[in-house]
Order: C-alpha cells, then sequence, then structure tokens
C-alpha cells in the first residue's frame, strides 16, 4: 500500500498543481537516505531550476519529468504521500522532503515509516526502471493470452506471482486478493495449475478492481491521500480484502485469513476452492 490505483491517483492530482513549475530548491530534508540515486551531493545540485513538464507513472513509481530530460521518480512504499501545500504549514516529523516551487506552493513527501525512496534519473536510468517491471495491467499489450504466457511456466502460488512486479506491475495485496475472489481462484494455486477458462476471468477481474479503485479515487487504509491530501474511498467497496470472518457476498461462507510471503491473503474457501 499505496499500489496502482492510488500512485495513479497521486500522479493525476499532482498535475495540475506542479505542470510548468519550477523547482525553487530543496526546502527541506532530514533523511537522506530516502535518496537512492544520485548521490546526494549531487541530487542537491541538480534539482533547483528544474522546470516540471508532465506528471506519470510507471508500476508503483510517480514519474516527474523535468525539462532537462532527467526524472524525478518516487516510490511511495508503505506509508508515503506525497502533495502539495500552499499555506503556511510547519513541515512535521513524518515529513522528509520539501521541495520549493517557484509559485510559493511546496510539495511535502511524508513517510511514517520511512520506506519511501527517490530517484532522479537520466534517460537509461528511466529505461532500466522500465525494464524492471512488467506489462501494465491497465495498458493494451495486457491480454488474457499475455497473462496466460505469464503464468505457464510458473508453479509459484498465483497470489505472489501476480505480486511480482517484474510479471506484472503495480499490483498489490488487497487488489490481487479482490481479484482472485472475482475470479474464483485459491491465492495458493500455482499459476501454472490455474485453468485455461479461468484465465480470462482472472485478466477481467484485475482490470475490474483496478479501475473500479481509480474511479473512487483508491483505498485510504491509514496513509494515504492524493496530491491535494485527501482521501480515497474505495476501501468502502472491499468484497473481500480485510473481511475476515464477514460472510462472502456470493455465498455466504465466512471469508477467512491466510499468510502468503508474510502478507494476509482474504478468500471464500467455499468459491474458491484449493485443488
Amino acid at each position: 500500500m499505496p499500489e496502482l490505483p492510488e500512485v495513479e491517483i497521486a500522479a493525476r492530482s499532482l498535475a495540475p498543481q506542479v505542470i510548468g513549475r519550477s523547482i525553487v530548491g530543496i526546502a527541506s530534508m532530514d533523511w537522506e537516505r530516502m535518496v537512492e540515486t544520485p548521490d546526494i551531493q549531487t541530487f542537491y545540485a541538480l534539482l533547483p531550476g528544474q522546470q516540471i513538464t508532465a506528471v506519470g507513472r510507471r508500476a508503483k513509481w510517480i514519474l516527474i519529468s523535468l525539462a532537462s530530460g532527467l526524472t524525478l521518480t518516487v516510490h511511495l512504499r508503505m506509508s508515503g504521500r506525497l502533495y502539495v501545500v500552499t499555506d503556511e504549514r510547519v513541515v512535521d516529523k513524518h515529513t522528509h522532503l520539501v521541495l520549493a516551487l517557484d509559485n510559493g506552493a511546496r510539495i511535502f513527501f511524508s513517510d511514517e515509516r520511512k520506506f519511501g525512496r527517490v530517484r532522479l534519473l537520466d534517460g537509461d536510468g528511466l529505461t532500466a526502471l522500465d525494464h524492471a517491471h512488467g506489462p501494465e495491467p491497465l495498458s493494451e499489450g495486457f491480454t488474457p493470452a499475455e497473462l496466460a504466457r505469464i503464468m505457464r511456466t510458473r508453479r509459484t502460488p498465483i497470489k505472489q506471482l501476480l505480486l511480482d512486479q517484474r510479471a506484472v506491475a503495480g499490483l498489490g495485496n488487497i487488489y490481487v486478493s479482490e481479484a482472485l475472489w472475482m475470479a474464483q481462484i485459491h491465492p495458493l494455486t500455482p499459476a501454472t495449475l490455474v485453468a485455461a477458462a479461468q484465465i480470462p476471468a482472472l485478466h477481467a477481474a484485475i482490470r475490474a478492481v483496478l479501475e473500479q479503485a481509480i474511479r473512487h479515487e483508491g483505498s485510504t487504509l491509514r496513509n494515504y491521500r492524493n496530491g491535494y491530501g485527501q482521501q480515497g474511498q474505495n476501501q468502502e467497496h472491499f468484497l473481500v480484502y480485510g473481511r475476515e470472518g464477514a460472510p462472502c457476498s456470493r455465498c455466504g461462507t465466512a471469508v477467512q485469513r491466510l499468510v502468503i510471503g508474510q502478507r494476509s491473503s482474504f478468500y471464500c474457501g467455499q468459491c474458491q476452492p484449493l485443488s
């Protein structure tokens, strides 16, 4: 958390507030380890004076394109928030990076758990980031046939495979649990053993849960906010995630929870049998 929908909404809501603005400088940074590349001195030297030309997303990374050809990339990880402040708000102990803009506004990167990361990348670095991730699940190239190819030879449990960013970009614990419930696939099913007839349903479910979350401005379970500092509402529409013990909305059986790879998975034992 945040996952693809939250990062997408964060990027979309940042864009109208910062495109065309220039970064005057780094107003505050108290956690230099968040900068993975380049070295911190180069980071400080390169950012001032950079004009923001676009804001986008790749996988779970926010991409802030700069006129020089560099791209400021931000990964929110578990608790990160990236938003614009236009008032005289005091920087709190969880805000570890503040970028000052030429119109007096500031971009705050708040991260309670300090897991978030920042990279300032040139063209080669951006290409490497792109190649480190699988296809975007909402792209035209992500077809049922492509999903079948990804799954074909993998005996990894389907839940873990879909969480692997090298296989499919942007998916996380919430939306994989929701998609597997919709497609009626047990999360421990080896990917290569998922029936061929179920793959189109899984493909459609992945797209459906992501599109729904984007419509509802993402899911706020604790920290997530968009670029205006506002919460999402998709948590009000979860079908299975976080609903352990509640009746399955399809069959009435109590939702169960199991831990796969140190992450909680929610499923219906009746609707999602493990064959």
